[in-house]
């Protein structure tokens, strides 16, 4: 990036919005979070912020990270009223360069750029440089995505990986997929793998045991199980760390992920200790003849608060460099 640009970067969820600027030294600085029902679009929100740094009248680049599909020019939010042409906010905001990502593309991004202290190891393993990586992130849904490095630069290969079908492996979860085909024609990993999933668990561990499907939130059931005042919603928080365990070791042996396997996402973090003891990384290792392929691949808790935002930076930075590359490449060319 040019020193004399101005690059912003944003991250822009379904409730809040994350602004910052990238500075000169390449440090994340002047976070604003704007709640997105105070605006009625996009372009409102970076004008907001433009003006706020005074930032009115230089040369910005953008890079927007955002939970929606952005293959195309129009942009329809998922989660929030909102949708915009990215030609039509590029010139009505005067951006020298607007590059917009899937929000789970800029999560993806920010793994190579955390430190020691945004990140917490689950078990045994190591971090190969340079090797594919991999990361699901339980929240609302289940993100997927895998890293890998071309050129000494970061390649995100995004899907919709938390889609694939959950394959039971005893007893107790084969009678969890039987409970939840007969609410869905199809059951998914995400199915189990969220806020919901940690509720619909608790479900099927009720009617299995009990023949009642009793109902809390995720929260209630976290919580419980966290206080040990409900050994049914222990059991179903360790049921989704094994889950869970299960689905990334799937993750790993697709992809070799020698890199690391990283579990990102909201729900998680809420719970480290509980994660770290729970049988996560055992079921991750536990592949029959394959298991030592997993054994060595190291899995992480992603701690850092601002991940979107973290990536998104790290995009722009590696966007803008491959760009000015191409240009004074061109430029030597066509002079020489």
């Amino acid at each position: 990036m040019l020193s004399n640009e101005i690059n912003i970067i944003a991250d822009i969820g379904g409730t809040n919005m994350r602004v910052a600027q990238i500075n000169e030294q390449g440090d994340i600085v002047n976070i604003t979070i704007y709640t997105c029902a105070d605006f009625a679009g996009l372009a409102d929100v970076l004008a907001n912020f433009i003006s706020a740094q005074q930032l009115e009248n230089q040369h910005i680049n953008a890079c927007l990270a955002i939970a929606c599909p952005v293959d195309k020019d129009l942009i329809v939010m998922t989660n929030l009223p909102w949708q915009f042409s990215m030609t039509e906010l590029k010139a009505q905001l005067g951006l020298s360069e607007l590059v917009l990502i899937n929000d789970f593309t800029a999560i993806a991004h920010a793994i190579p750029q955390l430190s020691a202290q945004q990140k917490v190891q689950v078990g045994n393993g190591n971090v190969i440089e340079n090797k594919p990586i991999s990361i699901c992130g339980p929240g609302t849904g289940l993100g997927v995505a895998n890293l890998i490095s071309i050129n000494s630069a970061w390649h995100s290969l995004s899907g919709e990986g938390g889609h694939v079908d959950f394959a039971p492996i005893d007893q107790q979860e084969i009678a969890i997929l039987n409970f939840l085909l007969t609410k869905y024609a199809h059951v998914s990993y995400e199915q189990l793998l969220s806020g919901l999933g940690i509720e619909q668990i608790y479900q099927a561990l009720s009617y299995t045991k009990n023949g009642i499907a009793s109902q809390l939130s995720a929260k209630e059931i976290t919580a419980s199980a966290l206080s040990k005042s409900n050994p049914l919603a222990v059991e179903t928080l360790a049921q989704f760390c094994r889950i869970l365990g299960s689905f990334a070791g799937n993750l790993a042996l697709t992809l070799g992920s020698y890199g690391g396997m990283y579990i990102a996402g909201g729900i998680v973090p809420r719970f480290i200790e509980f994660f770290t003891e729970s049988e996560f990384r055992k079921r991750f290792d536990e592949k029959g003849r394959l298991s030592s392929f997993n054994h060595p691949i190291a899995t992480f808790i992603v701690t850092e608060e601002q991940p979107g935002l973290l990536g998104a930076s790290a995009y722009l930075k590696q966007f803008m460099s491959e760009k000015n590359t191409t240009y004074n490449t061109t430029y030597q060319t066509t002079n020489s």
